[in-house]
């Protein structure tokens, strides 16, 4: 609109107060956002936890308020509520927790596209809402397939995200002190794609010959080329939001594995092969998901510890299936909180940390 200027947000809260009366009214509170305690008819919302929800644009729909708007001080402070205190929940499905926090953070977004702000500190607030969203997603229990945390509609935000902070980087100077690990992110989510690997080959040198990059470069590189012993090493080493990213990938990953060891071993008898060499080769979770792997691509077992390579046997009927991926994602928060990790000035990058079972 000619002449139309952004305004600056004012509202002090993660939820404005007239949307917390109104969803009140409306009996449209999320179980997280009532007040602890509250026995009635209609919930009561505490301001400490009611987050602003996610709403539409519309086409001839008036521009929110400035008190409508949470200034990006507000909105970090969201992003780091929704950390702590909601991604944690212990007494809620991983797919209830994920489909809450992707709606709460597309708002937060939105308030930052509806108003004026600092490049610098658009993207504090970018980069911490795409390291919840990658650590929730990752998370998320295999069959959570279906409804609002519908795996799909989930990598479309997580991509939507990755386009807003990129275009941010692009647009200012900085100083952005991540934007290495998260252009690095933004590779391995991506993985084998060739206009994400475009994209990120056409940074400045200096900025692609940090640590983090390197090694998303590395792991991408190991991928393409099918060295299946090079990348689960390097996956082995990741730090934890790398290893977030990279998750959706390993599933496919074995699967092309297992189909080169199928073709290399596979004789009409059969030739068997340790299934410990396999979690080891493959950074699986232990022997019980090797054994699933190897049934559900056909291949028999010879006893508990053995897999049977038959000539005619492997298939790829079904996806391939999506393990806890304890070794490669969950070991890795070693001890730190979400919220610990979301914050940190600069995630430990490129590969040094944890280089245990590589």
């Amino acid at each position: 609109m000619p002449g139309y200027e952004l305004p600056v947000g004012t509202c002090p809260e993660m939820c404005p107060a007239a949307e917390r009366a109104r969803r009140e009214k409306e009996c449209r509170l999320h179980r997280f956002e009532v007040a602890p305690g509250y026995r009635g008819d209609r919930p009561r919302a505490d301001p400490h936890r009611a987050v602003k929800e996610y709403s539409r644009p519309a086409a001839g729909k008036a521009q929110p308020s400035p008190s409508q708007l949470r200034p990006p001080s507000v909105l970090l402070a969201t992003v780091r509520y929704l950390a702590s205190e909601v991604a944690e929940r212990t007494d809620a499905s991983r797919t209830e927790v994920a489909a809450f926090v992707a709606d709460r953070l597309r708002a937060v977004r939105l308030d930052l596209a509806l108003q004026r702000a600092g490049d610098s500190e658009s993207a504090v607030v970018l980069e911490a809402a795409l390291a919840v969203l990658l650590a929730v997603v990752a998370r998320l229990e295999p069959d959570a397939a279906r409804g609002a945390a519908n795996p799909v509609l989930l990598q479309a935000q997580v991509q939507e995200c990755f386009g807003s902070l990129r275009r941010c980087y692009a647009q200012g100077t900085g100083p952005h002190p991540r934007q290495a690990a998260f252009q690095g992110l933004f590779l391995l989510y991506n993985l084998g794609s060739v206009e994400a690997l475009h994209e990120v080959l056409q940074l400045p040198t200096a900025l692609r010959s940090c640590p983090a990059l390197r090694t998303a470069l590395a792991v991408d590189t190991a991928f393409r080329e099918g060295n299946t012993a090079r990348l689960f090493r390097l996956l082995r080493t990741l730090p934890y939001l790398q290893s977030c990213a990279v998750q959706c990938h390993v599933g496919h990953a074995r699967r092309r594995a297992l189909a080169r060891l199928a073709h290399a071993l596979s004789t009409p008898k059969g030739q068997t092969l340790p299934l410990g060499f396999m979690v080891h080769l493959l950074a699986l979770d232990g022997l019980e998901e090797a054994r699933d792997l190897c049934q559900t691509h056909g291949l028999p077992l010879d006893g508990q510890e053995r897999v049977v390579f038959l000539r005619g046997r492997y298939t790829e009927k079904a996806p391939p299936p999506v393990g806890a991926c304890k070794v490669l994602v969950g070991s890795k928060l070693g001890g730190r909180t979400l919220e610990e990790v979301v914050m940190a000035e600069e995630e430990d990058e490129g590969g040094e940390r944890s280089k245990s079972g590589a």
